[in-house]
């Protein structure tokens, strides 16, 4: 049965936006006297920090809550994904880190700039914007709707609007007004209240479950396997060093929102050594919560759970918050919620931001008159709160998409980054090793890589293949496009 807030709830939840306030307050202090300094922090952040942002970033609510949903109802092998990640982190370390900080990169779109020219960086800049708003909107209503349901008991529209607009004043108070370093050092707030929140969830649970063997039950019942010797698995050894290691190459090293904190650190080795030492912290992150979904398993004893609220299918972690958490537990579970949401919504606002400020309306206004900092500073802000608005305007659309057409919208806006990805991964390889393409064939390539992956999507042709060879043939795609055109040199 669902049980509302306790006091002990309410004030949990009350001394986490204090903190929130206090902190973005004493983080937006700084002043910023450029861009640079706004969006990458005139390269002045510390290895560390910037590693536990990038982890915090690369969590999210989806997360959060997802992770157990996959081990509750299959194994472990889902952290494949993290360990074709770290294979994918060490390409963008050693191939593309050096490369942007050459250049002194803000955003990572300037390097098809020195290959293509000004055009083709706009092109890329405008692709990443499109895929994100999307993208990044629907993950904000799925943040929104799991907080609806701790929160209010429900997922009415109102109570679901209340919850984006908390989501995006929390990310709006570090974006704002310090920039990438207000971000960066907010991340590690978040990262460790959610990690904390997870941490007391597992020995909660563990304890719970009484006398019982936990090991040799899961062995028993196969819920403890890691690797996916199998052809045709969804984190199969070869789907993990194909399709998804591309796929992790796209978000780590050629997606502004993960990569903008990495162009933060000092120079180029600290950047490659963040994102490393990043990847490697997210591996126990993520075994974390799939250990909470394994002990989720052994909780409900292999019972037919209904995992519904409202005729929202919901994941058993979420169906366990909301009929089994104590007080004050599920007060703290819910600001984890909460900050695993905030980590990835506060960083794409700024990202978002950068790329719409320095590789689209800086060229377009330095070509009719030239303006100081100050007034870059002041558009930087004002695309902080511009983006903030699209992707509440996206997250209330998904609510309607999602409950009036047989086409789920959420499903579909998280893949469209993913779409996105095969264009951007087409032409950075070609940029990056031949001399063929130019800018005329860049937005081909964009495209042909995005309806590629589109086309082969089952409700579109009927077509069922793995979403990781999807990835592939649509970077193959893209780059035979950028192939067809003569060198820009």
């Amino acid at each position: 049965m669902e049980s509302a807030f306790s006091p002990l709830d309410w004030a949990i939840f009350s001394a986490y936006f204090l903190t929130l306030a206090l902190s973005s307050y004493a983080l937006g202090r700084t002043k910023i006297s450029s861009s640079r300094e706004f969006f990458v922090s005139a390269n002045s952040m510390p290895m560390f920090a910037v590693a536990i942002s990038v982890l915090a970033t690369s969590q999210s609510a989806a997360t959060f809550l997802g992770a157990p949903e996959f081990s509750y109802a299959h194994d472990f092998t889902f952290i494949g994904f993290y360990f074709s990640g770290l294979l994918g982190v060490l390409f963008v370390a050693y191939i593309l880190i050096p490369k942007f900080y050459a250049l002194r990169a803000i955003t990572v779109y300037e390097l098809l700039e020195s290959r293509y020219g000004e055009r083709a960086k706009r092109q890329a800049g405008i692709m990443f914007l499109l895929g994100r708003v999307l993208a990044s909107g629907a993950r904000l209503y799925i943040g929104a709707l799991a907080i609806s349901m701790i929160l209010f008991l429900d997922v009415t529209f109102l109570h679901v609007t209340v919850s984006i607009v908390i989501l995006i004043l929390g990310a709006l108070a570090y974006a704002y007004f310090g920039g990438v370093k207000s971000v960066i050092w907010g991340d590690i707030i978040q990262a460790i209240t959610y990690i904390g929140a997870a941490l007391i969830v597992f020995f909660y649970l563990y304890n719970s479950l009484g006398d019982i063997n936990i090991i040799e039950t899961l062995q028993e019942h196969n819920k403890l396997r890691v690797f996916d010797t199998s052809l045709d698995g969804k984190f199969s050894i070869i789907g993990l060093l194909t399709g998804w290691l591309l796929l992790n190459i796209a978000a780590f090293g050629l997606d502004q929102d993960m990569t903008q904190r990495v162009l933060s650190c000092k120079n180029s080795k600290d950047a490659a050594r963040s994102l490393i030492v990043s990847i490697l912290l997210t591996i126990p992150v993520v075994l974390l919560f799939l250990s909470i979904g394994a002990l989720l398993y052994l909780f409900y004893n292999q019972a037919d759970v209904t995992q519904s609220f409202q005729g929202e299918k919901i994941t058993i972690f979420m169906h366990y918050i909301l009929t089994q958490m104590p007080d004050g537990l599920r007060g703290l579970v819910t600001v984890g919620a909460i900050a695993a949401a905030l980590s990835s919504t506060n960083s794409v606002l700024g990202a978002m931001a950068s790329v719409a400020v320095e590789d689209i309306y800086r060229p377009w206004k330095s070509k009719r008159v030239q303006m100081d900092e100050t007034h870059y500073i002041k558009a930087s802000r004002q695309a902080v709160l511009f983006f903030a608005l699209i992707l509440s305007l996206m997250a209330m659309i998904s609510y309607y998409w999602q409950h009036y057409s047989d086409l789920s919208l959420v499903s579909f806006a998280l893949g469209v980054m993913a779409f996105a990805y095969t264009g951007l991964l087409g032409v950075f390889f070609s940029a990056i090793f031949t001399k063929r393409g130019n800018a005329n064939t860049v937005p081909w390539a964009l495209l042909g890589g995005f309806v590629t992956v589109l086309s082969l999507q089952p409700y579109i042709f009927g077509i069922s293949l793995g979403f990781s060879w999807q990835i592939v043939i649509g970077t193959f795609v893209s780059f035979i496009i950028m192939q067809l055109g003569k060198s820009h040199e």
